[in-house]
């Protein structure tokens, strides 16, 4: 329990330091474009302007997971944090979808004049700031398993991206490719959409308590495998954030005693530990006559 509170407050370092970037980036990105006269720096800089509040999500989510089991929330909070997630794929969708809308109106206005090569390569510097931020927190994701961390590295990824779009735009237009700006913006736009699709499906398949089957498997075999065990009744699992909950029902000798039927429970947990670093275990014990699977 202890160690999955200490990974979540891990998290939420991650998703602070998204939020102090995307301040900063935002800022420089937003004031070079107004004197360098670049729309696309200018729309990048908003982009991630907006992306301040999704990590904010992501960080509430994380701080909400950490709080221990309560009255009415017996197995704690931790789905807040799949909630976030959640909420940083439609706010990942509305910019995509923005960043689409605004590459096509582009391309419908009269060519204008190219912006000063400085955004560029601010937009450059700021892709480069920003997929650092992506490989920290992607890292840092994996090893706590969190899914909301994951879902604002993603989301940092897809700002790289934009910035990396809004340099080759800025580039082209200095050789008299106006063009490649929406061209560049649309590709970026759909990735970012594609990227939320992603982290919805996942969320919504977590949140309705949906289980890689080929997983269950897995620790269905390790189930029957454990000595004593006569047969499954029943196995289960959901992910709770960065928790996954197991519940099974097996069936055991009807003539055990109620210490050796627990050491038993004691071992399936131990090896599901080992195995698949799952703590939440919950075995309940029904009495099994072997002469009934015959």
């Amino acid at each position: 329990m202890q160690n999955s509170y200490d990974n979540i407050k891990q998290g939420e370092k991650g998703a602070l330091l998204s939020i102090a970037v995307y301040i900063l980036l935002s800022g420089l990105k937003l004031a070079i474009g107004y004197f360098t006269h670049s729309a696309a720096l200018q729309a990048d800089g908003l982009n991630n302007a907006t992306d301040i509040v999704a990590s904010l999500a992501v960080f509430a989510g994380l701080k909400i997971s950490r709080k221990p089991p309560d009255r009415e929330h017996r197995y704690g909070h931790y789905r807040a944090e799949t909630v976030a997630s959640l909420t940083a794929s439609f706010i990942m969708f509305v910019v995509g979808l923005q960043v689409l809308y605004q590459a096509v109106m582009k391309f419908r206005e009269p060519e204008a004049l190219s912006p000063d090569m400085t955004a560029a390569w601010v937009a450059l510097f700021c892709a480069a700031v920003m997929y650092g931020v992506y490989m920290y927190n992607a890292r840092l994701a994996n090893r706590i398993k969190s899914g909301a961390l994951h879902a604002a590295a993603q989301d940092n990824r897809s700002d790289a991206l934009v910035s990396i779009g809004a340099f080759i735009g800025i580039f082209g237009s200095q050789f008299g490719l106006p063009w490649l700006d929406p061209l560049a913006a649309l590709v970026v736009g759909f990735i970012i959409c594609k990227t939320a699709w992603v982290i919805f499906r996942d969320s919504t398949h977590a949140l309705t308590d949906g289980f890689d089957a080929s997983q269950l498997e897995q620790i269905r075999s390790t189930v029957q495998t454990t000595p004593g065990v006569a047969k499954i009744i029943d196995l289960r699992a959901r992910v709770h954030g960065n928790n996954t909950l197991v519940d099974a029902t097996i069936g055991v000798d009807e003539q055990m005693s109620v210490a050796e039927s627990h050491a038993i429970t004691e071992e399936i947990e131990r090896r599901i530990l080992e195995r698949y670093e799952i703590s939440y275990v919950h075995i309940h014990i029904e009495p099994y006559e072997y002469a009934d699977s015959k």
